[in-house]
């Protein structure tokens, strides 16, 4: 009498499980789950008492006087070093954007440097960079040891997607546009942004891996995800479909936050299930989720085949956070949760993400 009673338990249990993971937004393959640190949030904000001689307005300004938001990091000497977006409040379009760069031992408190350390200059880049400035980091390293990092150089008009390198995370060369010499140019006058590379984790460190030859790279800020291939980190070319447009990697989908826009989070990494790639989603209230703002930005993850980057195998149901603190709902764009910045340290990883493009902000889950 004993036995089928057991074996009923056993199966109420097994259906209670499979209710719990079907309301979850957690899949096995995905990271998480990530919970903000809301007694440290906002981790970093805007600071009025920092000034910077800027050598093309000749003049001296409170660089990140307005906001601060969109970082990413790496881990260096077992330190978390975060590179940040900041805005000053001077010029047409209401604050010229320029990189800081803030170190923590635990990952939350964090030291800022005094000064920018990197930024519009009076170089070939000023084209591109100027007075918009230069934003959203990502950086990444290569084989050899060099720090790569792809940002977005705004004129004001157009946003391009870029890339500089640095073996000290302090002093910076600028490379070009990443598409610059792709199709004899044809991409240079195109709106891109938003690179991240295809990485596999060596320790503390995310290091480019090649696949089939070629490093890989997801980019854009569209309705689609793009993809592109390049052999040195620096020059990339874009992939394009059998009619000779952008190749999509991932599309938006009707009733989910993602509907209006993807955007790529941090970079993309190599796991034992594939290729995961965490991604920002743009809601569309009417065609999108109707349990998130218009606008509203929300976290993803995606998962792509380790031999295959373009062949995508799964992706979350739903978001895996959302805006829901007062800094993430309100400020100078609200209603954003904007990822950027992932590092594994101290056996967790810490999600770093820019608040309604105001301030700055982690997650953290442990390591599995």
């Amino acid at each position: 009498m004993k036995y089928p009673l057991t074996r009923r338990w056993l199966c109420l249990l097994f259906l209670a499980a499979q209710a719990v993971y079907a309301q979850s937004p957690e899949k096995p393959w995905m990271l998480g789950p990530f919970r903000k640190q809301n007694a440290a949030n906002p981790i970093l904000d805007a600071k009025a008492t920092t000034t910077f001689a800027c050598p093309i307005r000749q003049e001296t300004v409170k660089w990140e006087e307005k906001d601060v938001f969109n970082p990413a990091a790496v881990v260096r000497n077992g330190k978390v070093y975060m590179i940040y977006r900041a805005e000053d409040t001077v010029g047409k379009h209401a604050g010229t954007s320029r990189l800081g760069l803030a170190v923590s031992s635990d990952g939350i408190h964090f030291q800022r440097m005094p000064k920018p350390v990197f930024y519009p200059d009076n170089d070939p880049m000023k084209r591109y960079e100027w007075e918009g400035g230069c934003e959203d980091p990502r950086v990444i390293e290569s084989p050899n040891g060099v720090y790569v990092m792809t940002y977005t150089a705004y004129d004001g008009d157009k946003a391009r997607l870029c890339v500089a390198t640095s073996r000290d995370l302090m002093t910076w060369q600028k490379q070009g546009l990443v598409f610059g010499q792709a199709a004899n140019g044809k991409y240079v006058d195109q709106w891109s942004k938003s690179g991240a590379i295809v990485c596999k984790r060596v320790g503390t460190k995310i290091v480019a891996q090649k696949i089939n030859g070629k490093y890989w790279m997801y980019w854009g800020d569209q309705p689609q995800l793009y993809i592109a291939t390049s052999d040195d980190l620096l020059h990339w070319t874009p992939m394009l479909d059998a009619e000779g447009k952008l190749a999509a990697a991932a599309e938006r989908r009707p009733g989910k936050h993602d509907y209006r826009l993807l955007e790529p989070g941090p970079y993309a990494m190599l796991t034992p299930k594939g290729i995961l790639l965490i991604y920002n989603g743009m809601n569309d209230a009417k065609n999108g989720d109707p349990n998130l703002p218009e606008g509203a930005y929300a976290g993803g993850q995606l998962l792509f085949a380790a031999n295959d980057p373009t062949r995508l195998l799964d992706r979350s149901e739903q978001y895996f956070i959302k805006p829901d603190q007062p800094y993430e709902t309100e400020g100078q764009v609200n209603q954003v949760c904007f990822l950027e910045g992932m590092v594994p340290f101290k056996g967790k990883w810490f999600l770093y993400y820019g608040t309604a493009d105001s301030k700055i902000a982690v997650a953290v889950a442990p390591q599995r």
